[in-house]
């Protein structure tokens, strides 16, 4: 029973770290894909405002992007959206679009059925959501505490999932002629360096991003709290890892205690020994590290199964580092009893009791 609590106590260490890395590095990766799948070729946000796109307020006026257009030279299209987050039927974000210039930006929109919005009580959803939630054209759902109509169902990889109004997303969050953020199309890939020194000419304090450095600035590393949080969360399961196998490879050898002296007497050596103590905490680390991978692979196929829209990505550089923590918290969990073990007279622990 010691041994399955210890491989079971690994295992989610493993998992603790896989899923938990996984849901992170998938969800980024998902929405920096899917914000450079609008094909614009910059973004123009708030100062100091978050990579993290759904924490974008709108506070720009949308005639700043009217500027940007008449003013500034290579400009070809550019498209206000605004942005609000829904929890009903699992977290997704809303993007408030003027299809007219979102299409000029980024190309017309392909729809598998139906087609845009003709009201403001109409959305566009991409197919993964009309599946996941049993979406079907001109059926009502609910998002943000308001009956929608479903207008039209599109291919997945362009921006959001869902697709409002701009203006009926402005009057709801009481933004009115207000933008979040405002994608740009240049007019030839030459131009878009030359383009983004216009917009920063005229908009200084602003953040502009190139389409092209999205992915790379999207890494759980470069979101400001997001790599701590991953940290707090690996300490954390190596902690539990290593006070497991300390507790179970101390009773262990509490309970050795005339085994071990049977083996010093016959001249095995102190080195022998903790081998002996290592060896049986690498074997239950090794079984803990697949008994971890097996349970992250079934609770990442039990959160798609409810919520089909979520991202989890388990890299294979965050399987071999979870392994190599798993396997390093046995090492560190069973220096100090295996020394113990090593540190017994024969004489005495042939006379224990």
């Amino acid at each position: 029973m010691r041994t399955l609590v210890s491989i079971l106590a690994v295992a989610l260490e493993v998992t603790m770290i896989l899923v938990i890395v996984g849901l992170t590095t998938g969800i980024t990766n998902d929405n920096g894909k899917r914000i450079v799948g609008v094909g614009g070729d910059l973004l123009l946000q708030a100062p100091n405002s978050s990579m993290i796109l759904s924490f974008s307020s709108a506070s720009m006026p949308v005639a700043i992007g009217q500027k940007i257009a008449k003013e500034v030279p290579g400009v070809k299209a550019v498209t206000p959206v605004v942005l609000q987050t829904s929890s009903e039927g699992g977290v997704e974000t809303i993007w408030g679009i003027d299809p007219q210039s979102f299409q000029a930006v980024g190309g017309p929109l392909v729809f598998q059925k139906g087609g845009l919005f003709g009201n403001s009580d109409e959305i566009v959803v991409d197919d993964i959501w009309a599946e996941s939630n049993k979406a079907a054209i001109g059926q009502q759902v609910e998002l943000l505490g308001q009956k929608f109509k479903v207008a039209g169902i599109v291919e997945h990889g362009r921006g959001a999932r869902v697709y409002a109004s701009l203006p009926a997303m402005q009057e709801m969050m009481g933004a009115a002629n207000k933008a979040a953020i405002f994608f740009i199309k240049a007019n030839r890939p030459e131009d878009i360096e030359s383009v983004k020194a216009g917009i920063l000419a005229m908009l200084p304090e602003h953040k502009v991003t190139l389409s092209r450095d999205l992915m790379s600035l999207m890494s759980t590393d470069k979101i400001p709290g997001l790599d701590a949080f991953i940290r707090s969360v690996v300490f954390i399961a190596v902690c539990v890892g290593v006070l497991v196998i300390f507790l179970s490879m101390y009773t262990t050898i509490t309970e050795r205690t005339r085994e071990i002296g049977i083996l010093r007497s016959l001249g095995a050596s102190k080195s022998f020994v903790v081998w002996l103590i290592f060896e049986e905490s690498l074997v239950l680390c090794v079984l803990g590290v697949g008994v971890g991978w097996i349970g992250s692979k079934l609770i990442v196929a039990l959160l798609h199964s409810i919520f089909p829209t979520l991202q989890i990505l388990m890299t294979p550089e965050w399987i071999v580092r979870a392994s190599i923590y798993a396997v390093l918290s046995g090492v560190i969990g069973s220096f100090y009893p295996s020394l113990k073990a090593a540190a017994q007279d024969p004489i005495e622990a042939l006379a224990y009791e």
